[in-house]
């Protein structure tokens, strides 16, 4: 048995991993996908201290795994599909069979939310996508839509006008939410189009997405618009498929306290996963880092007993 499951690779579950470790506890991490999360789908950050000149997504996803190297844990690439058990004897339901855990810290992450609108399922992979740095070179020279108006979807736009012909911003309210810098970045860029007070209302396309109609929130007036692909940042969801019933939930989010320590004693959480306000890699880090000394100190308690 483990004394403590981290779930997810991203930058919570690295540095919880990380932390955990030093404390002298045995830890098994699992991430089904590839090191470093959220971060791979970034071009670049900005706002990450000790980065005054910004630094490539990938990089810094290959520099938060590498600072594991060396040290005594086991990874997993499995994934964890439930989680049962109580305080100090958890048994984690995964694609490779049965893992005991003393401790369970969840740091899966958030993926992008759909629209939901009529032709996006279908046309998912083929003209619509939800990560720029993914798949922003399959449309080199030809026109793009982004849709939303915070700092992902900003972010991604000016990413996108590097390669891209022309591109439509669009955008439910009047005026963008992201942050002043990117706004005016996005308004100096020629050839990015706002959209503003407009929601996509259908898409169009037989294999391929060829054209979406949008809708003018103001004057309800329809219109098409001729585009390759579509890139949709319209908030995040949580990733939290596994979470047993027991585990206060806030529109989809894990509730904790300060000390990221869930409604169930034992489980703890971190990084985007968790309801909070912001969601940024260095939120996520220092996340790992309390959730981390948390279950050492519930560990110590058990031992105790």
């Amino acid at each position: 048995m483990f004394d403590a499951a981290v779930i997810g690779g991203g930058p919570a579950g690295i540095t919880a991993a990380m932390y955990l470790v030093r404390s002298g506890c045995s830890v098994i991490l699992f991430e089904s996908l590839t090191m470093g999360g959220q971060i791979l789908t970034t071009d670049s950050l900005e706002n990450y201290p000790g980065m005054p000149r910004g630094i490539k997504g990938w990089e810094l996803a290959d520099l938060f795994a590498a600072h594991l190297d060396g040290l005594s844990l086991e990874r997993k690439t499995s994934a964890v599909l439930g989680i049962e058990g109580s305080a100090g004897a958890f048994s984690l339901r995964t694609s490779d069979g049965e893992v005991q855990a003393r401790s369970v810290v969840i740091c899966s992450g958030a993926s992008h939310r759909p629209l939901g609108v009529d032709g996006e399922a279908r046309l998912r992979g083929r003209g619509v996508s939800y990560c720029a740095i993914c798949d922003g070179n399959f449309f080199r020279g030809r026109p793009v839509a982004v849709v939303g108006g915070g700092n992902s979807a900003l972010e991604e736009a000016l990413y996108l006008s590097k390669i891209v012909s022309h591109l439509y911003l669009i955008h439910r309210r009047d005026q963008f939410r992201g942050a002043e810098i990117y706004q005016k970045r996005v308004l100096e860029t020629p050839n990015i189009e706002p959209v503003l007070s407009a929601t996509v209302e259908e898409l169009h396309g037989a294999s391929d997405l060829e054209s979406i109609t949008v809708r003018d929130l103001k004057t309800g007036t329809l219109r098409n618009l001729t585009v390759d692909g579509l890139f949709i940042f319209v908030g995040m969801q949580a990733n939290t498929d596994f979470v047993p019933a027991g585990v206060q939930m806030e529109r989809g989010f894990i509730v904790t306290d300060t000390e990221m320590r869930t409604s169930v004693p034992g489980i703890f959480a971190a990084g985007d996963v968790r309801a909070k306000l912001c969601r940024q890699v260095v939120t996520a880090a220092g996340d790992g880092a309390t959730a981390a000394q948390a279950a050492f100190l519930f560990l110590e308690e058990l031992n105790a007993k």
